[in-house]
C-alpha cells in the first residue's frame, strides 16, 4: 500500500494538532506537551507513522478493523457508491438499495428472530436509539411506567448523552453528563478486582443475581431492559464467570424484561462467532452493532431488533426517531463489502480453528511474568491485570493505572499498540492476524512488561498498595 510521504515534518503536523484539533478522551494541555502520534498509513495490522515507524496495531484500531487495513474491495465499494448514489436520507417512506441489501444480509446473519435493523452512525448512536425504542416498546403495550433500563458500572455504551448515561464509568458522568433519568446500575462481573474470597463460579452468581435484586426493588413493573456487553471491552476486556451469563438470561426471562446485547466490540467475528451473543448462548431482543460491521472503514451503526419489537413499534404509527445518516448508502455498501469479504474468505471461520487457540496459548503464558496475575481471553480479545502480589490480587502503592501508562508507553517505544485500562493491558488485533504476527505481538508484550518490571522497581513502585 502506499503512504503518502510529501508530509510536513511531523514537529509542523503535532503543532497544527495540538492548536486547532480537540481529541477525544485526551488531556489536551498534556497531549501539547509531548506531540500526538502522527499516522500515516496501515497495511494488514501494520500501522506506518510520520517518522517511518513501523507499529503493530494490537487494538484494530478502536476494536473495529476486523478485517485488517489496506483492503482495496472496500475503497473501490464506497467509489462506485459514491459515483451511483452518494447520499440519499431513509425518512419518509424512502428507501435505496444498499440499506436494504445490508438489512437483509444482517437478518441472514444474526441469530435467532433479530430480523430487523435500525441504522444508525455509530454504536453511540445506537444505543440511544435502544432507549427510545424500548420505552416507545412497553408504551405501546399499555405499560409506560416500565421505563428503568438497568445497566453495569464500568460498562462503555457509548460516550452521548444517552449512551453515557447507560454506560457505568464514573470519569465520563462528572463530566457533564449527567445519567440521564430511569437508568439504574448493578455491579460488574469482573472477578479478578472484586471477587474476594468467592469462587468465580459463585461470585458470577452473585453478580448476576443483582439484576433480580434491582428488579425487585424497582419493581418489575417499572423495569423495561437490561443492557450489557457479551464481554466489557473498554472497561478492560471484562470476561464474565461461566456461571454469569445464564444466570443473567434465567432472570430476564422470568420477570419478562428486554435484554439488549451491546455488540459493538464483540459482534462480527471479534469472539470467535459472528456475534458475541452466540459464543455465550444469549437470546437478546435487541443487539447494538457498529465498529466491525464496516471494520471501520465507514461509520456506520444500527440496532438489531427482533420480530415481536419490531411489529409493535412499526405497528403504532410514526416512530419519530432517525438520524441524517441513518443507512448512508456509502456506507451500507462498504459494509456489505466488509461482510462478504468475513464470510467468503472465511476470516471467522479461521479465527475460531487457528488463531484464536494459537493466541489464547500465547497469551495466558504471560502468566509466568512477575508482573501479571491474570489472563483472560476470547477469540481475539484480551487482557493480563497486572499485580505486584499474584495470589492476593493486590493493586499497586501507585495511583490505579501508573503502572498500566507505563506498559502502555513501552508498548508504543516497542512498535506495538496495546492499551491501558487502570493496571489491565488489553488486546483486540484484527481478526487476520497471522500466527507469526502473533508471535511478534506477544514478544514485544514481553520486553514491554519486562522494561515496566524494571523501570517500577526503580522508582519504588512494586510493592502492595
Amino acid at each position: 500500500m502506499n503512504v503518502i510521504t510529501n508530509h510536513m515534518p511531523t514537529d509542523e503536523l503535532q503543532r497544527l494538532d495540538a492548536a486547532h484539533h480537540m481529541h477525544p478522551f485526551t488531556d489536551g494541555a498534556d497531549l501539547a506537551k509531548t506531540g500526538a502520534r502522527v499516522i500515516t498509513g496501515a497495511d494488514g495490522v501494520t500501522l506506518t507513522d510520520s517518522n517511518g515507524h513501523k507499529i503493530l496495531d494490537a487494538m484494530s484500531g478502536l476494536w473495529c478493523v476486523n478485517i485488517g487495513y489496506g483492503r482495496r474491495e472496500l475503497a473501490e465499494a464506497a467509489s462506485r457508491q459514491m459515483m451511483e448514489l452518494p447520499y440519499y436520507n431513509t425518512f419518509f417512506q424512502t428507501t435505496h438499495v444498499p440499506a436494504i441489501a445490508l438489512a437483509s444480509k444482517l437478518a441472514e446473519l444474526a441469530p435467532r428472530d433479530l430480523n430487523h435493523v435500525f441504522y444508525a452512525g455509530g454504536g453511540s448512536e445506537a444505543n440511544d436509539t435502544n432507549i427510545r425504542l424500548v420505552r416507545h416498546y412497553w408504551m405501546q403495550k399499555g405499560q409506560p411506567e416500565r421505563n428503568i433500563i438497568i445497566s453495569r458500572k464500568n460498562a462503555y455504551h457509548g460516550s452521548t448523552l444517552g449512551g453515557g448515561s447507560l454506560g457505568g464509568m464514573s470519569g465520563m458522568q462528572t463530566q457533564g453528563v449527567p445519567v440521564i433519568p430511569g437508568i439504574h446500575h448493578i455491579d460488574q462481573p469482573d472477578w479478578w478486582s472484586e471477587g474476594g474470597d468467592m469462587s468465580p463460579h459463585d461470585f458470577g452468581l452473585e453478580r448476576a443475581r443483582q439484576l433480580e435484586k434491582a428488579i425487585e426493588e424497582l419493581g418489575a413493573h417499572r423495569v423495561a431492559a437490561f443492557i450489557a456487553e457479551p464481554v466489557q471491552g473498554a472497561g478492560g476486556v471484562i470476561v464474565p464467570p461461566d456461571s454469569y451469563w445464564p444466570e443473567i438470561q434465567r432472570i430476564c426471562d422470568e420477570h419478562g424484561i428486554l435484554l439488549i446485547a451491546d455488540e459493538v466490540i464483540c459482534g462480527f467475528g471479534r469472539t470467535g462467532h459472528w456475534f458475541g451473543s452466540q459464543h455465550y448462548d444469549i437470546r437478546p431482543h435487541i443487539m447494538t452493532i457498529a465498529k466491525g460491521l464496516s471494520s471501520g472503514y465507514a461509520p456506520i451503526g444500527g440496532s438489531l431488533v427482533c420480530d415481536e419489537v419490531a411489529e409493535v413499534v412499526n405497528g403504532a404509527g410514526d416512530f419519530n426517531h432517525g438520524y441524517t445518516y441513518s443507512g448512508h448508502p456509502v456506507a451500507c455498501a462498504v459494509a456489505l463489502e466488509n461482510l462478504r469479504i468475513l464470510e467468503e474468505e472465511k476470516i471467522i471461520d479461521r479465527v475460531a480453528a487457528e488463531t484464536a487457540p494459537y493466541l489464547a496459548e500465547k497469551w495466558q503464558g504471560l502468566t509466568d511474568h512477575p508482573l501479571v496475575g491474570e489472563a483472560k481471553i476470547v477469540g481475539m480479545m484480551g487482557s493480563i491485570a497486572l499485580t505486584p502480589h499474584k495470589d492476593s490480587r493486590a493493586a499497586f502503592a501507585a495511583e490505579a493505572g501508573t503502572v498500566g501508562l507505563h506498559c502502555r508507553t513501552r508498548c508504543f517505544a516497542n512498535g506495538l499498540v496495546m492499551r491501558h485500562v487502570g493496571d489491565r493491558m488489553i488486546i483486540a488485533p484484527p481478526l487476520v492476524i497471522t500466527k507469526d504476527e502473533i508471535d511478534t505481538l506477544i514478544e514485544r508484550a514481553v520486553t514491554s512488561l519486562d522494561e515496566t518490571y524494571d523501570l517500577i522497581r526503580a522508582e519504588g513502585l512494586y510493592k502492595v498498595g
